[in-house]
């Protein structure tokens, strides 16, 4: 059977009074704080891997990609 009104307010007067009684405030929920399942160092170490080879591949790329637009600029401008 469900509370009423009115018991649920008894009821809600009836715990304070007796926390008071304990000399405990009312509990308030912390919040969690959940975990990583990975280390922060870890985290470095991989974006660390994995942006210094797009790095690497960039210097790479970069001069082939700008010899073939320049080619291809001095072939439309002559």
């Amino acid at each position: 059977m469900a509370q009423t009104p009115q018991q649920r307010r008894a009821n809600e007067k009836f715990a304070k009074s007796e926390a008071a009684k304990r000399g405990r405030g009312p509990t308030v929920a912390k919040p969690r704080q959940s975990k990583s399942p990975i280390s922060m160092g870890w985290l470095v170490l991989l974006a660390f891997v994995v942006c210094g080879g797009l790095i690497l591949e960039l210097f790479r790329i970069v001069p082939q990609i700008w010899d073939t637009v320049a080619s291809m600029l001095a072939r439309i401008t002559s």
